[in-house]
């Protein structure tokens, strides 16, 4: 109860300039946004300088300070819930909106995670001799200032501040009004951080105001901001979109695909389809269309149904697939391009990998496709057509995510081509800029 009592006294003293600001009656909420912007746009020059070994100790240092404020990020966090109960949130939606101990300490360690992955800024990613002797390279950069609009989960604030941050950018954080006492309380804790580093404050921003005009000034700030990165459902997404004077990163669904060829093994599609479509259908990752060959028709869609039935999945098939499996329901052409995120998958059978692939290439989001196949030839056919971010081979599509492939930590996932695809890690938060040596070389 005392150290309760006194992390509520060092809240109090810490954050009461923020609370104040919260009343837009106070502050003119164009003016403070603007200001945020300005203010980040002048803190990005000094991340793009600061060492290596600084913004490590800088993550390092903001991981313990959230254990260490664990009582208050749970005090803070129980406002939210509280207030999210009485708007009658979901209780899917009040789960990601919890913290208890074991959630911070696993922010913590997410930000220790990030502090061990490699820098990607100052590393020259080419570099070759012209004619007359100029070394002529590109190396990465940091992007600048970031902003990051986002939903109801408050890890987000520390994990994309934190990422930001390691590549050399300072980030404005606009977070979603269910969350906002749990997102000022998890900013303020990592900004006494900056301080104590004679960092600026104002390269770890979160915009303190609920108001949906402090999201459109915020849109606004192209001057200022790089990059919009929006995190949340499909119409958060487009809304962004549709008043950003910046550019957005976005991925408005995953709308996935597994295709079974004829050479597939069975046993292995099985087990692909199965782990892509139930294990977490809820995510942007998981399987929605299943499309099988026309010449395995016959004998793999009887035993993939009764799997799927048997695991409680709804399928909705084409005619050819429902004569094979009786208890689908006949699909509609919205069935085709629908992201679900529940235990419904859509089934068509094809006539080949061509009409596979077209069929892929029209109704996909761009996001992750699979081949379950044992011809190499068609695997490598399957990569080289299918436009999306992600093309699997005898693989599940939940493998779509920054960690399972490598990236270490991941700030979203793209389905735009710029200026970058896919699961994004670090590399994708920077830039790159030529640079050129010479030994006096002017232009003929």
């Amino acid at each position: 109860m005392v150290q309760l009592s006194c992390w509520m006294l060092c809240f109090c003293v810490i954050f009461t300039p923020i609370y104040l600001i919260l009343g837009a009656d106070i502050v003119n909420i164009t003016e403070k946004v603007i200001k945020i912007a300005q203010d980040a746009r002048q803190a990005s020059l000094v991340m793009a300088r600061t060492s290596t070994a600084a913004k490590n100790d800088m993550l390092l240092k903001m991981a313990v300070a959230l254990e260490k404020a664990t009582p208050l990020l749970i005090v803070e966090n129980r406002k939210d819930l509280a207030a999210g109960e009485q708007k009658g949130l979901s209780t899917a939606m009040l789960d990601r909106l919890m913290l208890d101990e074991g959630r911070i300490s696993g922010i913590a360690d997410a930000l220790r995670e990030i502090a061990a992955l490699p820098d990607p800024i100052g590393e020259v990613t080419r570099m070759w001799k012209r004619p007359n002797e100029l070394m002529v390279g590109k190396m990465r950069i940091p992007l600048g200032t970031i902003g990051i609009i986002y939903e109801s989960r408050p890890n987000v604030t520390a994990d994309a501040a934190a990422l930001c941050l390691k590549a050399g950018n300072a980030v404005v954080l606009r977070g979603g009004s269910e969350a906002i006492k749990s997102n000022l309380a998890i900013a303020g804790i990592l900004q006494d951080v900056l301080r104590e580093m004679n960092i600026p404050e104002a390269a770890l921003s979160l915009i303190p105001f609920t108001e949906r005009e402090a999201v459109l000034e915020m849109l606004k700030q192209e001057e200022s901001i790089d990059l919009i990165i929006p995190r949340g459902g499909e119409s958060l997404i487009r809304f962004v979109v549709e008043n950003s004077r910046i550019p957005v990163i976005k991925h408005y669904k995953g709308v996935c695909h597994v295709f079974v060829d004829l050479s597939a093994d069975f046993g292995k599609a099985e087990q692909i389809i199965v782990n892509s479509k139930t294990q977490r259908p809820g995510v942007c990752n998981a399987l929605e269309t299943l499309l099988i060959h026309r010449d395995v028709a016959a004998e793999f869609i009887p035993r993939i149904a009764a799997t799927l039935s048997a695991l409680g999945v709804e399928l909705r098939g084409d005619p050819t697939f429902c004569r094979y499996a009786p208890q689908a329901k006949p699909a509609a052409e919205e069935d085709w391009g629908a992201e679900y995120l529940e235990l419904i998958l859509a089934c068509r059978v094809v006539d080949d990998i061509d009409a596979a692939i077209a069929h892929i290439n029209r109704y996909c989001s761009l996001h992750t496709e699979s081949i379950i196949t044992g011809d190499y030839s068609r695997a490598q056919r399957f990569i080289r057509e299918v436009n999306s971010s992600c093309v699997m081979v005898n693989a599940s599509t939940r493998f779509a995510d920054g960690g399972q492939l490598g990236l270490g930590a991941e700030i979203g996932i793209s389905t735009t081509k710029l200026h970058a695809f896919g699961p994004m890690g670090l590399e994708d938060l920077t830039t790159t800029k030529f640079i050129v040596y010479g030994d006096g070389q002017v232009r003929e």
